[in-house]
Order: C-alpha cells, then sequence, then structure tokens
C-alpha cells in the first residue's frame, strides 16, 4: 500500500456479504445465518482505536449485519442502501470527508462506482473479475476469511500506526 495515499485515509467503509462474510446466506428458521471471521473483527477494532472510524454500505439490510455493526461499534452504516453511490455520497457530506480520504472494500458489480471514487479501493481475491479490474488493492485473502484484516493491517503500517497497536500483545 502506497504511504502517500495511505497517509489521507480517514475513513474504512466496508460491505458486508462477500467482505466481511464468505457471501454465503443460510436459512435457519427465521432468521439468516451469515459467519463472521474473528481475525478481521480484531483488527476492525484495532483500526476504530487506532482513530480511523469504519462505516458500513450494505445492500441487504439483515439482522445479523445491523448486529454484528452494533457488536464491533462501526458506524455509520447505511443497510439496505441499493444505490451505494449515493449512500457512500451522504456518508461523505455527513462525516465532512471527501472520497479520496476513504479505503472502501467491496466484492461485486453493485461496489464498483464506489470503488472507483475511493483513494483506496480493495476487493477481497475472490470479488467479481470486474471489481479486481478498478480496485487499488486485490488480496490474498478470500471475504470472510481474512481479507479485512490483510488490507486493514497494511493501512496501519503504512500510516505509522501498527507499532504502538501491537506494543500490548508484546507485554512480557
Amino acid at each position: 500500500m502506497q504511504s502517500e495515499i495511505a497517509q489521507q485515509i480517514k475513513m474504512v467503509i466496508l460491505d458486508v456479504d462477500g467482505v466481511m462474510t464468505d457471501g454465503l446466506i443460510g436459512y435457519g428458521g427465521d432468521e439468516k445465518i451469515k459467519f463472521f471471521h474473528s481475525q478481521d473483527d480484531h483488527l476492525i477494532r484495532m483500526t476504530i482505536r487506532a482513530g480511523i472510524p469504519v462505516a458500513i454500505i450494505s445492500g441487504r439490510a439483515d439482522k445479523a449485519n445491523v448486529d454484528h455493526a452494533k457488536e464491533l461499534d462501526i458506524g455509520p452504516c447505511y443497510f439496505g442502501a441499493l444505490d451505494k453511490l449515493a449512500a457512500f455520497n451522504t456518508l461523505l457530506e455527513t462525516q465532512q470527508l471527501s472520497a479520496a480520504e476513504c479505503l472502501y472494500m467491496g466484492d461485486d458489480l453493485m461496489d464498483i462506482p464506489v470503488l472507483r471514487r475511493a483513494g483506496i479501493a480493495a476487493v477481497p481475491a475472490d470479488g467479481t473479475l470486474e471489481a479486481k479490474e478498478v480496485a487499488t488493492i486485490v488480496t490474498e485473502a478470500r471475504g470472510g476469511r481474512g481479507a479485512i484484516r490483510e488490507v486493514l493491517v497494511a493501512l496501519l503500517q503504512a500510516q505509522g500506526k501498527w507499532p504502538s497497536l501491537m506494543a500490548r500483545y508484546w507485554v512480557e
């Protein structure tokens, strides 16, 4: 990740299905079942702790998505955002950010308009070919399998925040 571009990033914005999860959706009675990766979750918390807010723009408003965002203290969140670019523009306005100050991670066709505008556009290894074509970063990890962790570690390292965040884990 280029340090000059990474230095400008003030917010991370994530899609849910295919990024925070592997994109599979299971049905069990009345609830949809989704699986989130604990290592991704931990890096989301570390990123927030480092002073970089994490937001969500998702086309789905599933209870699992909403509950998980609350659990991780992610916000602002735009669930049920069928026009992700409109949600992105609203987020920029309400948070007083420029597109260049945002890292967006998406995986599919509906993410492309936002990926094209964001300062850093990240796509998991198993994202669609079309999304990968506009990405500035394509991870080695798949969505819901460490892709978020991979991007956030690179961002925090490029911003020089990684050593201080890691200090708490190296206590002897």
